[in-house]
């Protein structure tokens, strides 16, 4: 079985998330350092800004591995797997059942004319 935390796109998403937050802090002490030693008005409004970016990612990252469908559920479970199969079935005859009165619609109108 295995971790959901370590599936290919999970590992993705963890690298990227961490080298957001690490760019959006570093980024925030260089704006600290330009603000501190060139006295710069706009770099200070920076040094505050680029924090919320980096927990703006942390947040981010939790939000989608949590939201990831495939993350609630373990990655080898039958069960879980059956109910996703089962539900893409009938999402797909839903599908079809639309598109099946679309087309009667489009018919009984091109009649009328």
């Amino acid at each position: 079985m295995h971790n959901r935390w370590f599936t290919p796109r999970a590992v993705k998403l963890h690298l990227l998330a961490l080298f957001a937050v690490c760019a959006c802090l570093a980024l925030g002490y260089w704006q600290f350092t330009r603000a501190y030693y060139a006295h710069n008005g706009l770099s200070w409004a920076y040094t505050f800004e680029w924090p919320f970016f980096a927990a703006y990612a942390g947040w981010m990252w939790w939000k989608l591995l949590h939201e990831e469908p495939g993350f609630k559920q373990e990655v080898d479970d039958p069960e879980a797997r059956r109910r996703a199969e089962e539900r893409r079935r009938r999402e797909q005859e839903e599908l079809a059942a639309y598109n099946e009165h679309l087309a009667r619609l489009s018919s009984e109108r091109n009649a009328r004319r």
